[in-house]
C-alpha cells in the first residue's frame, strides 16, 4: 500500500470565484483540498475548485471517496452539481458536514442548491452512489484505511467544521471560514491543532481590513501566525483569499506573512492553485 500523505490545492479562494490575469498566479477558483492518504481519498469541500479536480479523476474510476464539507455556504458547495465523477455508476461518494443542527442537514443544504429556480438540476441526476452524511463538529471520524479525521467546531455565520487529518505519523489542520474571537488564540482550537506539520488557515483580511470586516466570519494571517506560534505548527499556509486581492496584492501579503512567520521559526507560504504539499516535508 502507498504510505504517501499528499495535499493539492484546487481552489484557495473565498466568497467569489475571480477570473483573469489577475489571478493567475494564485488562483482564482474557490474552496477544494485533495487528500491522498495512500491509497486513500479524501476532498475537502466542494468549490469551484472541485471541478478541475473531477476532470482529472475521471481517468482513476471506479472511485470510493469522501467530501468533507467545512460548511455549506455557496462558495464552498457551488462546484458540486459540476463534480463529473457524480455522473459516474462506477463511483461511489459520501457527502459530509458537521456544522448543521437538526432538523438541517447536509442533504438538505445539496438538494437546496440543487433545486428550481437556482439550478435547473437536482442531485437526482447524479448516477455515482451518493449518500448524504451527517455529524456533530467535535466528533471523530474513521475514514478508514489507518487515517483518523478529528473535527472541530468554528466560529462562523450559520456554523462551519475545521479538520485534522492524522495519517502516517503525520497530520494537516484545515481551518478555514472561522473569525478570531480576541488578541490571543482560542485555547480550544490552538488545542486542536498542537503539533500539527500543516495549518491551512482562513487568512481573507490583513489586519486593516478586519477592522472593516468584523462579524463577517473570517480571519487575517497575522491571528494565523499567532495560532501557528502558540500551536507549534511546523508549516502555516494562509488560504482563502480575499476576492479583492489581486496577484500583486497576494505577493505583498505573502513577503509580510513569510517574513514575519520566519522570525517566529514558522516557514509558511501562501496557497496557490495546483501548489502540492506532503506534511512532515519541507518544501
Amino acid at each position: 500500500m502507498d504510505s504517501q500523505f499528499l495535499i493539492r490545492f484546487w481552489g484557495v479562494r473565498g466568497s467569489i470565484a475571480c477570473g483573469g490575469p489577475d489571478y493567475a498566479a494564485y488562483g482564482g477558483n474557490t474552496s477544494c483540498l485533495e487528500v491522498r492518504c495512500g491509497d486513500k481519498l479524501l476532498i475537502f469541500d466542494g468549490g469551484t475548485g472541485v471541478r478541475p479536480l473531477g476532470d482529472v479523476l475521471l481517468r482513476e474510476a471506479p472511485l470510493n471517496a469522501s467530501i468533507y464539507l467545512t460548511h455549506t455556504h455557496f462558495d464552498h458547495i457551488c462546484g458540486l452539481p459540476f463534480f463529473q465523477p457524480l455522473f459516474n455508476p462506477a463511483n461511489h461518494f459520501d457527502i459530509w458536514s458537521g456544522h448543521l443542527a437538526w432538523p438541517l442537514s447536509t442533504r438538505d443544504a445539496v438538494h437546496t442548491l440543487m433545486s428550481a429556480p437556482v439550478l435547473p438540476i437536482e442531485p437526482d441526476i447524479f448516477r455515482a452512489a451518493v449518500h448524504f452524511r451527517d455529524f456533530r463538529a467535535g466528533e471523530t471520524l474513521e475514514p478508514g484505511d489507518g487515517v483518523t479525521l478529528k473535527t472541530v467546531p468554528l466560529n462562523h455565520p450559520n456554523g462551519a467544521a475545521g479538520y485534522r487529518v492524522e495519517y502516517n505519523g503525520k497530520s494537516a489542520c484545515y481551518i478555514t471560514d472561522l473569525e478570531h474571537t480576541g488578541p490571543e488564540p482560542d485555547p480550544v482550537l490552538a488545542a486542536f491543532v498542537a503539533g500539527t506539520d500543516v495549518l491551512i488557515y482562513d487568512a481573507s483580511y490583513t489586519d486593516a481590513e478586519y477592522e472593516k470586516k468584523r462579524g463577517f466570519g473570517h480571519s487575517t494571517w497575522r491571528a494565523g501566525l499567532r495560532l501557528a506560534e502558540v500551536a507549534g505548527v511546523g508549516l502555516y499556509i494562509p488560504f482563502h483569499h480575499d476576492p479583492a486581492h489581486n496577484d500583486e496584492a497576494m505577493a505583498a501579503i505573502e513577503v509580510e506573512a513569510v517574513a514575519a512567520s520566519a522570525a517566529a521559526g514558522i516557514a509558511c507560504i501562501a496557497a496557490r492553485e495546483g501548489m502540492v504539499v506532503l506534511p512532515g516535508q519541507s518544501l
